[in-house]
């Protein structure tokens, strides 16, 4: 007669105090293994510091910090040569590797654990992994504003119509543009740095919430692995998540930059726009139309927005009902993470790309700007100059731009004597303010569109970005 499942011992390396095993149901929806093992180099990493320091305690001798750190050293070799073989049975990343400690090496494996809870474990791996992955993804910001740095210096002295409420406004410089998201992207870096300051605190002591009362060393593991400093409080510890939902924050204005900008290249390159073409390899076709070429790429990147924001969204409903400390809710922390990096490293690589090979419609862009009255407000500014209230000049610039429209003719096309009609102190010198090419030198103010400015910001961050060193 078979053993019932419920008479079975326990086989966990938890389950001293179970007489049964669980339930093949629970361990397929408890297990994390499937997903957590990405983690395993820097479990592995904070395994050895922490046998090193146990050494050092007095609860392992020489000889056992040896042969726990060379087996270690042996799982990841196999786990990287992919020869290891994950079991779900033992739920997650730490399980899985000390259990293959411990098979291999015997006592000295069952050891390793003292003095540190999975809790605590897992914050390490993840603020280790986090860490990680904050200077990849400042590397790939860094692409991405390169390449808009190489946009706006091969484009320098190029205009185009710049919008508000995607409606025609005011001549810009295309370079100008381009450096509009360079800033952008580069606030985004000093958030990711940011983040990266509060990610680099060891949280390994915590235990499972209360500390430990074994002989440890926490300043010692941090200086090991490169924190800054240990975490104050065992409680707060063990139940923290606050680096992890900072940093997808941190991913979601990346995507939302990204977003952004995908928005545009989709909208400059369409027939109605025609400012800019994309590269045949970053675009697809369609089925069916044989003329079409699409542009996928930023399409998508727009798309994967939703799953960044989305993995935000998951992080912060899964924290806002937990009471501390440690709660297996935090358990699916680790999921959106994961998808937030590989979607924003994914989507920054390709855009890096893309921006690359982009091409301008340099001609398309400057007959823009010649229609819409864009440079109605430099009219304004003229009269302002001319010691007229910028509210009165603002309604006289309206009534000959509405004089215009009826007419069917730009501000540009007027005579001096139809002009100043609307206003006695304009002169001949108001053709030279008119024109796209007077409105954009005109914006000298700092940060603005004027050619001088736009050089002396390309140079400043040719220079930060290290380019033509």
């Amino acid at each position: 007669m078979a053993i019932s499942e419920n008479n079975t011992k326990s086989k966990k390396l938890w389950g001293g105090r179970f007489a049964g095993a669980t339930a093949a149901s629970v361990e397929a929806f408890t297990e994390s293994i499937s997903y957590d093992r990405r983690l395993y180099s820097y479990d592995i990493m904070g395994s050895k510091a922490h046998a090193t320091m146990l050494e050092a305690g007095g609860l392992l001798s020489s000889e056992e910090l040896t042969v726990i750190i060379d087996g270690l050293s042996a799982i990841e070799t196999s786990i990287d040569e992919e020869r290891f073989s994950f079991k779900s049975e033992l739920e997650d990343i730490h399980m899985n590797i000390e259990k293959a400690l411990i098979d291999a090496i015997g006592p000295a494996g069952a050891k390793l654990h003292s003095a540190r809870s999975r809790n605590d474990q897992i914050a390490l791996d993840l603020r280790l992994y986090l860490r990680d992955q904050c200077d990849c993804i400042m590397a790939l910001l860094d692409d991405t504003r390169r390449a808009f740095v190489g946009l706006a210096r091969r484009y320098m002295g190029q205009v185009m119509p710049g919008y508000t409420h995607l409606q025609r406004a005011q001549p810009v410089l295309i370079s100008h543009h381009m450096m509009a998201y360079f800033e952008m992207f580069g606030r985004d870096r000093e958030r990711i740095a940011d983040c990266r300051k509060r990610i680099n605190i060891l949280p390994l002591g915590a235990a499972a919430m209360a500390g430990t009362g074994l002989p440890i060393n926490r300043e010692m593991v941090a200086e090991l692995l490169g924190f800054d400093k240990v975490t104050a409080n065992s409680m707060d510890t063990s139940g923290d998540r606050d680096f992890a939902i900072e940093f997808v924050s941190c991913c979601t204005m990346i995507q939302l930059h990204l977003s952004r900008l995908s928005e545009e290249l989709v909208l400059w390159s369409s027939q109605e726009f025609s400012f800019v073409t994309i590269a045949d390899k970053f675009c697809t076709g369609s089925s069916i139309m044989p003329q079409k070429k699409n542009p996928d790429i930023p399409e998508l990147i727009r798309g994967k927005s939703g799953r960044v924001v989305g993995s935000l969204m998951s992080l912060i409903t899964l924290m806002k009902g937990l009471p501390l400390t440690y709660n297996r809710d935090l358990q699916e922390d680790k999921e959106p993470v994961f998808d937030a990096v590989d979607t924003v490293s994914a989507s920054l690589a390709i855009m890096a790309e893309m921006l690359g090979n982009l091409e301008f419609n340099t001609r398309r862009m400057e007959d823009a700007t010649k229609t819409g009255f864009m440079t109605a407000t430099d009219l304004a500014d003229y009269l302002v100059l001319h010691d007229v209230p910028f509210r009165e000049a603002h309604g006289i610039v309206g009534r000959a731009v509405a004089s215009c429209i009826e007419r069917g003719c730009e501000l540009t096309d007027l005579t001096l004597a139809e002009i100043r009609k609307f206003s006695p102190v304009i002169d001949n010198d108001i053709f030279g303010v008119l024109s796209v090419r007077g409105s954009v030198d005109s914006r000298v103010s700092t940060g603005g569109t004027a050619t001088l400015r736009v050089e002396e910001a390309v140079s400043a961050a040719e220079k930060q970005m290290g380019i033509g060193d």
